[in-house]
């Protein structure tokens, strides 16, 4: 008997994996559906307004991002038969939204279709399907119509026994593979927690919004929460960073919502505040570098954080003169954009903004000489930190 035959109780670790195999099958069991396209838009639209819909988008879920050009292609695929992707979504098995349905995948996809359906989307650049640009639903043949809602769309339905932690890890495994969710939309679908409820809190005061505009696809792509991630992140743990931002605010991100205690949020929301408020009074341009109408996060970071530190040095600080350094050849060479990926110039764009304001020289981290000699030092970024922050 070769050893491809041998039975498999004569192999104990093939017996775990057999049973925690079974054991996870048990959490996706799963059916697929064919919802007509008028039936699964009015299970989702019928309540919507008092949170009672059948079918429901949940928190955690990215706003509506796609153009109207991207949900054009989406109703000419089904308009002309292609093939779209399935749905994904979960039967919630308790709570107050028993028996509903959670859309895991396919939010945009859904909203398309309702807004197709309104009348709210008219088509446009269709390459295919050229004589229907620049319709809306109400303006195709009444047959058009009727056929169009009858077309069927796939839903892979989770059964109840998915509970939330299930229902996250499919969000996340729907979704970190490629390149349609932004990190920090990932984080939100799959990090839940107390920090990451400060984080939403914070990303939607108007102070933070008024000092940080944002272009609103920036903002529906959950923009404010990268960058209130980021500051509470830096501002608290910045000399452990070393070179992957994305792993380092995930894991401070993880570390956070496990133990912060209710007063650590509450003083971590105040300094927030404290540091946006003194930005405000003491910044003549914010964060805004002097001539443009944008911000990128490494400015933002060092200003905000910088501040925060000055500011637990010197609780009552009153700076001078901060035009004549924050607008300086040389902290624009701190906040440029190949400053951005490396422990050392990190630190010292930080130190550069929290010193300046202490008035004293300024502490720059040991390692810089090494860094600066080395031609490969900057790691490219899971996103880019120069990201524009569109006015």
């Amino acid at each position: 008997m070769n050893q491809d035959t041998l039975p498999l109780h004569n192999f104990p670790q093939s017996n775990s994996v057999e049973e925690q195999i079974a054991e996870l099958q048990k959490i996706t069991d799963y059916e697929i559906r064919e919802w007509p396209i008028e039936v699964l838009v009015d299970k989702f639209t019928n309540g919507r307004e008092t949170d009672t819909s059948e079918i429901f988008i949940p928190d955690y879920q990215r706003e509506m991002v796609w153009t109207a050009k991207q949900q054009s292609r989406f109703i000419e695929s089904i308009l002309i038969r292609l093939p779209v992707p399935f749905i994904f979504a979960a039967d919630v098995g308790s709570g107050d939204r028993a028996g509903s349905l959670e859309i895991i995948d396919g939010s945009q996809r859904l909203r398309t279709l309702d807004n197709f359906l309104s009348g709210r989307l008219r088509l446009e650049n269709l390459v295919r399907l050229t004589a229907a640009n620049g319709l809306r639903f109400s303006d195709f043949a009444k047959p058009r119509q009727l056929r169009f809602k009858r077309s069927t769309v796939r839903v892979i339905e989770l059964t109840e026994q998915a509970d939330e932690q299930a229902r996250r890890e499919m969000f996340d495994r729907l979704n970190s593979g490629g390149t349609k969710l932004t990190s920090m939309e990932v984080r939100r679908g799959v990090e839940d927690g107390p920090f990451m409820k400060l984080i939403t809190e914070c990303a939607g005061r108007q102070l933070f919004k008024d000092m940080v505009p944002l272009s609103d696809r920036n903002a529906k792509r959950k923009e404010y929460e990268e960058l209130a991630l980021r500051y509470f992140a830096y501002a608290n743990n910045y000399k452990a960073f070393q070179k992957s931002v994305d792993q380092f605010l995930t894991e401070y991100l993880k570390e956070r919502n496990e133990h912060a205690t209710n007063g650590e949020l509450e003083a971590m929301s105040a300094e927030f505040h404290r540091a946006l408020e003194f930005v405000r009074q003491h910044f003549s341009n914010g964060f805004k570098r002097e001539g443009y109408n944008t911000v990128t996060r490494i400015r933002f970071e060092a200003i905000a954080v910088g501040v925060t530190l000055a500011l637990r040095a010197q609780p009552e600080l009153q700076p001078a003169n901060v035009t004549a350094w924050l607008d300086s050849p040389e902290f624009i060479k701190h906040t440029r954009s190949d400053a951005s990926n490396s422990r050392p110039k990190l630190i010292n764009r930080i130190h550069y903004v929290r010193d300046h304001l202490l008035n004293k020289d300024v502490e720059e981290d040991p390692d810089t000489d090494l860094v600066e000699a080395s031609a490969n030092a900057d790691a490219p970024d899971d996103e880019p930190d120069q990201q524009e922050l569109f006015v």
